[in-house]
């Protein structure tokens, strides 16, 4: 399955972001804890042209975190200033305006130097959708004034909000790419919920979501669903399925003839790896930017 997603609105406000730049101070890149690398655009450096940049891994609560630790270090040994928050809980949400001001210090000096009383930092929050953007800001701001959902694509359009008196929020929609050169990629983003359901084989992404978590945590997948013998070999698609079908027999996923419904099975899969009933995961380390 080829899993690409680019609405019109994405379009518009790649554009709207790059027209704005020249009013931004500095760019906070969020990214997703348990897929940095996926969650990361790759055209982000083409549109922020070079403006200073914060980058925040968010949820941070249901990635590994020994993986994210190691997702700071690596950022920080490319010279990306990178700090984990869980914005759901505000977990060290507070750090945000604090690191944003330690990054922009020989602007605010200059600022100083010339007499000048500084303004409030302007920040622009960029992102893939569903990464918790709208969330985090209501937290920065203290209150409920961004949109928020738990599906891509909430928030369509740019607003400014303010953060006590130090900082102004730029908020935008979330951009994702025109195409997947990676297909692992699409699926990551499918599995972590970027990307709209509706146009997606749930089936498919719940096959790739099981796959990858028998690699990377079968202990935990056999208690939380109660099963017992893992896949012989995880590259064998009916060896994975049969899990799959474990899973739903668990569940009491069965239709006529005692056949497993895998629509539904995949459903709950999906549903209970996002909302972290799975415990903290990771899908990608370090070790995967190549």
């Amino acid at each position: 399955m080829t899993i690409q997603w680019f609405p019109g609105h994405m379009t518009r406000a790649r554009r709207q972001i790059q027209e704005k730049l020249k009013l931004i101070d500095i760019a906070i890149e969020l990214l997703d804890a348990r897929v940095p690398l996926s969650s990361r655009n790759p055209m982000i450096d083409e549109i922020l042209q070079g403006k200073p940049r914060l980058i925040v891994l968010n949820k941070a609560d249901l990635a590994d975190s020994r993986t994210t630790e190691q997702w700071i270090a690596a950022f920080s040994g490319k010279g990306h200033a990178c700090i984990a928050v869980d914005s759901s809980t505000g977990t060290k949400v507070n750090e945000i305006p604090v690191r944003t001001k330690q990054l922009l210090h020989e602007k605010i000096a200059r600022q100083i130097s010339k007499g000048m009383n500084p303004r409030a930092v302007r920040a622009l929050i960029v992102g893939i959708p569903n990464v918790g953007k709208s969330t985090l800001i209501n937290r920065l701001a203290g209150r409920n004034i961004a949109a928020t959902g738990d599906r891509p694509g909430v928030t369509k359009g740019q607003q400014w909000i303010k953060v006590g008196t130090e900082m102004e929020l730029l908020d935008t929609p979330g951009i994702l790419w025109p195409k997947f050169e990676d297909q692992l990629v699409g699926y990551r983003l499918a599995m972590t919920g970027a990307i709209k359901e509706q146009i997606l084989n749930v089936e498919d992404v719940a096959f790739f979501a099981v796959k990858e978590l028998v690699k990377r945590y079968w202990p935990t997948m056999a208690e939380r669903f109660g099963i017992v013998e893992p896949p012989k070999d995880t590259e064998d698609q009916d060896e994975i399925v049969r899990v799959m079908e474990d899973i739903g027999r668990k569940r009491g996923c069965i239709v006529s003839g005692g056949r497993v419904d895998l629509e539904k099975t995949s459903g709950i899969i999906l549903r209970e790896l996002r909302a972290g009933n799975l415990g903290r995961i990771s899908l990608e380390t370090p070790e995967d930017m190549g």
